[in-house]
């Protein structure tokens, strides 16, 4: 037993002074009551609570037709939805005990587990539309998204190597491939289930790069390399469509396996869709469009959305759609705030936080959470192609909701440690300003002394002289 947990250790790459600093973190968990031990930034605590209360509100009104679908009633929805919340915040509470440099120990495990997952959920996950995004848990009888968990891993694993490399960050082979290497890995498994999340992967990657100083030649070749592959669907979305009849032609065989055909379509209906269209394709759009327009600037109110029984997935990719319409513009305008403020805290974090890995973590899971948002509101307000990603902390819940309270933990493991840097500076500036004073004072008691000493030997080479 003693040897597995030695062998343990070692994976972990747990010294004395980390295990030492995980053990203290486990007893402090039970020590005291939970409220007293909530630490980190109270401003995202507070914008966790929001969000979630908001999510409670708008998830029960708009999974009615859902409910009528399962014939099941809303209220087991919201039970549901709020048994996710409790789930996701004791996620957050226990992630933000933990000392946020045992993150970076576990870094390289999650990285390298995530790659068979991704693998296998490509070749034998649950498949809808041509894609394969999720495995089934048989234990807990739900599906799991495993690009939930790579995405976590893989700038768990960045955060690491950017912090690693900073001596080296400009060199192309010790520098910049350790880097780029782990996230093409990633991007290329998520791909061909879920190109809208290796896009977002990849966005975040590339701009936290380029804060981490990585060469900008560098960085632009990697996004010209990449828009490569976007360029080209554009151009085959654009030559495979009819202009005349408003409709795709018959792809080649070659561009008709597993979700290109989506893809294609998905580009050809964003660019080519009209306010006249009414189509299939343009229904999901549509019915948005009306949503947004019958909330106007305040709302219908909290649970009179008509759209909800006609708008696909208004409960987690359109749940945007919802909110305009029973809170307005001006609701819609608070949830666009907040995203905003989450971002602007974590960005504090960063500014403060003494460690790099810290610093760089918080930043890299703040960017994906307030993308990802950014590209779910854009959807709804058709200023992006139909993604399919879920709004942060609001959408129903799943294995994309806890994994956010996952990261929000993270992240606030990261504000407790900046926090506690901050509180055990105070003593040490107050001994600091005390021995300055003391020092001070002795110089200008010595100077003193020099001085009277001065005057005695001048008054006695007077008497002497006399």
């Amino acid at each position: 037993m003693s040897e597995s947990i030695t062998i343990l250790k070692q994976l972990l790459g747990l010294n004395e002074s980390t295990e030492g600093a995980f053990t203290a973190s486990m007893k402090e968990l039970g020590s005291t009551s939970i409220v007293s031990k909530t630490k980190g930034d109270r401003v995202i605590w507070a914008i966790v609570i929001i969000l979630t209360l908001v999510s409670l509100l708008v998830v029960y009104s708009s999974t009615g037709s859902l409910a009528y679908k399962y014939s099941k009633s809303t209220e087991s929805f919201l039970f549901k939805q709020f048994a996710f919340i409790m789930t996701g915040v004791l996620i957050i509470y226990f992630a933000h005990r933990v000392n946020y440099t045992i993150y970076s120990r576990i870094a390289l495990i999650l990285f390298l587990i995530s790659i068979p997952l991704l693998l296998y959920t490509l070749f034998f996950g649950v498949q809808l539309n041509a894609g394969s995004r999720w495995i089934k848990l048989p234990v807990f009888n739900m599906t799991f998204q495993t690009s939930d968990l790579a995405k976590l891993a893989l700038f768990m694993y960045l955060s690491r190597q950017l912090s690693r490399k900073q001596q080296v960050i400009k060199d192309f082979k010790k520098g910049f491939l350790p880097i780029i290497i782990p996230v093409a890995i990633i991007c290329l498994l998520i791909a061909p289930a879920n190109l809208s999340t290796a896009a977002l992967i990849a966005g975040t990657s590339i701009l936290l790069m380029f804060i981490g100083r990585v060469n900008t030649k560098h960085i632009l070749a990697t996004i010209g390399v990449a828009i490569i592959p976007l360029a080209l669907l554009i151009m085959v979305a654009v030559k495979y469509y009819d202009k005349e009849t408003h409709k795709s032609k018959d792809l080649p065989a070659f561009l008709s396996a597993g979700r290109v055909p989506t893809w294609i379509g998905r580009i050809q209906t964003f660019i080519y869709s009209s306010k006249e269209d009414n189509n299939d394709k343009l229904y999901q759009i549509n019915q948005a469009k009306i949503a947004i327009a019958s909330g106007g600037w305040f709302g219908r109110g909290p649970g009179n959305s008509n759209a909800r029984n006609f708008l696909p997935h208004s409960y987690s990719d359109f749940i945007f759609a919802i909110i305009l319409e029973e809170y307005g513009l001006l609701g819609g305008t608070f949830i666009v705030f907040i995203y905003l403020l989450f971002l602007y805290r974590c960005i504090r974090l960063y500014q403060k936080c003494p460690f790099a890995f810290g610093a760089f973590l918080a930043l890299a899971l703040s960017f994906t959470l307030v993308i990802q948002a950014i590209a779910n509101m854009g959807v709804n307000v058709n200023v992006f192609p139909n993604t399919g990603v879920t709004l942060p902390l609001v959408s129903m819940g799943g294995s994309s909701f806890l994994f956010t309270c996952l990261s929000i933990g993270i992240i606030l493991s990261v504000a407790r440690n900046v926090e506690q840097s901050e509180s055990s500076l105070i003593p040490v500036q107050t001994i600091v300003s005390k021995e300055k004073i003391e020092k001070e004072k002795i110089e200008k008691e010595k100077v003193e002394k020099e001085k009277k000493d001065k005057i005695e030997k001048v008054e006695n080479v007077e008497k002497v002289n006399n």
